[in-house]
C-alpha cells in the first residue's frame, strides 16, 4: 500500500465522525396556530393577548424566530444549521384572523410566517381571508403561503369510503390543484404541505413528492431534530392553555400533553 491511500483511507476512517461530532445538536418547535380572538370559542382558538404575550415572551428571552423555508433548506442541506434557541411560527387554514388579530403582532416584531391554505375556501368561506388580504400579507415580506390541500380533507373517512381508483384521484386533485391555484393567485412557488387534521401515510407521503412537494408537516407534539425526515416534521398544535410556565416548557421540547379536539 502506498503512503498517500494509507493516508486516504486515514482521512474517511476519522473525519466524518468528528464531523458529525462537531454539528450542532438541532431542536426547533414549530409552533402552529390557527385562529385568535377575544375569547376561547373553541379548542383552536388562542385568545389574542395570550398570542401577543407568547410573541413578546420569544422577544424578551433571546428567541429567534426563524422562517420555516431556513429551516427546510438545512434539512436539504443547502443552507446552515438553526442557531440554538430557533423557533417557528405557522399557521393553518388562513382564518380571517390572522389577518385582523395576528398580523399586528408580527408586524411589531417583524417574525416570519409560513401560513398553510386551502384554496376552496378563500374568499369564498366566510370565516377565511380573501386573496386581497392574503396578497397583503405577501407584500409584508412577513408571510409565506403554502397548501393545506384543496379542501382540507379528512383521508382516513375518504380512503374507507371511497374504492382506491377513486382514492386515488381524490388525493391526486387534492394535493396539484391546491399548489397550482396558490402560486396561480400569489405567485412564488408552493412546495410544502401541511396535512389536514395531521393524518399522514407512506402512500399519502408517496403523493405528495409526486405532486411536486419537498417538504410536509403533521401535528406531533414534539421539537424538531436532526432525527425528522423533511417530508414529514412534527408541528405543536398550540391551545389557548399553553401560556406561561406550558408556553416555556414548550420552547424547550418538553411540552405538556395534551388530548386536542381538532
Amino acid at each position: 500500500m502506498s503512503l498517500r491511500l494509507f493516508i486516504l483511507l486515514l482521512f474517511f476512517a476519522f473525519a466524518a465522525p468528528a464531523r458529525a461530532a462537531s454539528a450542532p445538536a438541532v431542536s426547533v418547535p414549530i409552533l402552529l396556530y390557527h385562529r385568535l380572538g377575544p375569547t376561547v370559542a373553541d379548542g383552536m382558538t388562542i385568545k389574542t393577548t395570550v398570542f401577543a404575550a407568547q410573541m413578546r415572551y420569544l422577544h424578551d428571552h433571546g428567541y429567534r424566530v426563524i422562517p420555516l423555508r431556513q429551516l427546510v433548506l438545512w434539512y436539504q442541506g443547502k443552507g446552515p444549521a438553526p442557531a440554538p434557541g430557533s423557533v417557528v411560527i405557522v399557521e393553518d387554514d388562513a382564518h380571517k384572523s390572522v389577518y385582523s388579530e395576528m398580523l399586528p403582532i408580527i408586524r411589531q416584531y417583524r417574525y416570519p410566517v409560513t401560513v398553510f391554505v386551502y384554496p376552496s375556501a378563500i374568499s369564498n368561506a366566510t370565516y377565511a381571508m380573501t386573496w386581497d388580504q392574503l396578497k397583503a400579507l405577501k407584500r409584508t415580506g412577513l408571510f409565506d403561503i403554502q397548501s393545506h390541500t384543496y379542501w382540507h380533507p379528512n383521508f382516513k373517512k375518504e380512503r374507507r369510503r371511497l374504492t382506491p381508483a377513486a382514492y386515488d384521484k381524490l388525493v391526486t386533485m387534492q394535493l396539484t390543484r391546491s399548489k397550482r391555484k396558490i402560486e396561480q393567485e400569489l405567485g412564488g412557488t408552493v412546495d410544502l404541505l401541511a396535512w389536514p387534521f395531521g393524518i399522514y401515510d407512506d402512500y399519502l407521503l408517496k403523493k405528495a413528492r409526486e405532486a411536486g412537494y419537498i417538504g410536509t408537516f403533521s401535528i406531533e407534539r414534539r421539537n424538531a431534530t436532526a432525527r425528522e425526515r423533511l417530508m414529514i416534521l412534527p408541528r405543536y398544535l398550540l391551545v389557548n392553555a399553553d401560556q406561561g410556565q406550558a408556553f416555556s416548557q414548550l420552547l424547550r421540547g418538553s411540552a405538556v400533553k395534551r388530548n386536542v379536539v381538532y
